[in-house]
């Protein structure tokens, strides 16, 4: 479909610009005023932009996303019809890569479309997690009270995920601190002390001798090893994009000391709380368990929740079917098993997944304060070990020195 540029004034007389998809310029004018927007220019938009404006769907912030959700629930429980509201919205969003998809989400609704209709089609947007619980919301006249499930479902997700980054962000500083100084050592400092030591008559001790080595081989062909390590890191990444390196990935992610179990949580938290969100908002089982399987971003676990659906499809109970699979605690099944005699499923998972994030959050703190001395003598080991590989040949001064 054609795209326009257009620049219009809103109802308060200010002047906006943008774009808008529309069969020709007529439909484009009468577009715009559905909107309120009073056309001040208006011209066919070049392939290029239209490229742009593309690519820009795919790099939408989370935290973006988490405001929208939040504010278009506010406005609609006020009462507000929806296109004013995704109008308002898309006028005050900063992102760049925001607004292209609000415009035309608002444009495909203006045209007759269903809300969920219209986010569908910006999938690297809205997932089908979101698309799904709009739809459902929409199904049973209860949009804005879903709108803000989803706003709460996501915010708790956010949360999650920026604690687990700050806890790991501590470590990879420090491991880059370290890698750094080695490197600075080993190129800059090393060759300085390796012509010392030509003067000397005997043969250097051995780790004396290999850290020069590996001096003499970064220093000459410091190109080649790094092509090679990026040529490493690149084919790992490929691997692990392929269905094999995938599932070996997620296998060996789950059985990491200590951070397996906290991986093992969050995911756990993650699959109760999407589990319980999709069930509230009143999306069919199985059509439920896709969306986790798929949300899940792990290969064991999608596997066990496809399992699980197959399981009810049979006509097993839910807890009966996740109980076949060992990636899913006894805890977690017999929650879910109450919460089936009690008619209050969703309930429990709810509460299920409250109970990990705290056990993450505490996991997190524990290892927080736990990694903080690890990490010293990490770096005191990674530098002390270049510096008495460094002063060795001193130390046995008495043996290294021909007389």
């Amino acid at each position: 479909m054609p795209v326009f540029d257009y620049q219009a004034r809103n109802a308060s007389g200010k002047l906006v610009s943008g774009h808008v998809d529309a069969a020709d310029e007529q439909a484009a004018s009468a577009s715009l005023m559905d909107r309120s927007l009073m056309v001040v220019s208006l011209r066919a938009s070049s392939s290029i932009r239209k490229l742009r404006a593309k690519r820009q769907q795919g790099k939408v912030k989370t935290q973006d996303l988490v405001v929208f959700t939040r504010q278009l629930a506010t406005m609609m429980d006020a009462g507000l019809p929806l296109v004013q509201t995704l109008t308002a919205l898309e006028e005050q969003t900063t992102s760049k890569a925001f607004k292209p998809v609000l415009r035309q989400v608002t444009e495909r609704v203006e045209r007759g479309g269903s809300f969920s209709e219209a986010l569908a089609e910006h999938p690297k947007v809205f997932n089908r997690l979101y698309v799904s619980m709009v739809q459902a919301g929409e199904t049973g006249g209860l949009l804005a009270e879903i709108l803000e499930r989803v706003a709460t479902y996501q915010e708790a997700t956010s949360r999650l995920k920026k604690k687990v980054k700050s806890a790991m962000a501590y470590p990879a500083i420090v491991c880059c601190i370290a890698l750094c100084i080695a490197l600075f050592l080993v190129m800059k400092i090393i060759p300085i002390f390796a012509d010392i030591y030509k003067d000397f008559g005997s043969k250097l001790p051995g780790p004396t001798q290999v850290l020069i080595h590996i001096s003499n081989v970064l220093r000459h062909y410091f190109l080649f090893v790094a092509i090679g390590g990026t040529a490493f890191i690149y084919g790992l990444v490929r691997l692990k994009k392929t269905e094999s390196g995938s599932w070996a990935w997620d296998r060996l992610k789950l059985r990491l000391p200590v951070f397996g179990k906290l991986i093992h949580k969050v995911a756990l938290a993650r699959f109760a709380r999407t589990f319980s969100a999709l069930i509230r908002s009143g999306v069919p089982i199985l059509e439920t368990l896709r969306i986790v399987g798929q949300s899940a971003d792990n290969k064991l676990i999608e596997s066990a929740v496809r399992g699980t659906a197959e399981g009810i499809e049979k006509g097993g109970s839910i807890a009966t079917a996740m109980g076949q699979h060992a990636v899913f605690p006894p805890m977690l099944v017999r929650m879910v098993a109450a919460g089936e005699q009690t008619g209050k499923v969703d309930v429990m998972l709810e509460k299920i997944s409250d109970f990990y994030d705290e056990e993450i959050e505490t996991t997190l703190t524990g290892l927080t304060a736990l990694i903080e001395p690890l990490l010293i003598v990490f770096l005191g080991v990674v530098v002390g070990s270049i510096v008495v590989c460094m002063f060795l040949p001193i130390f046995k001064l008495n043996e290294a020195v021909q007389f």
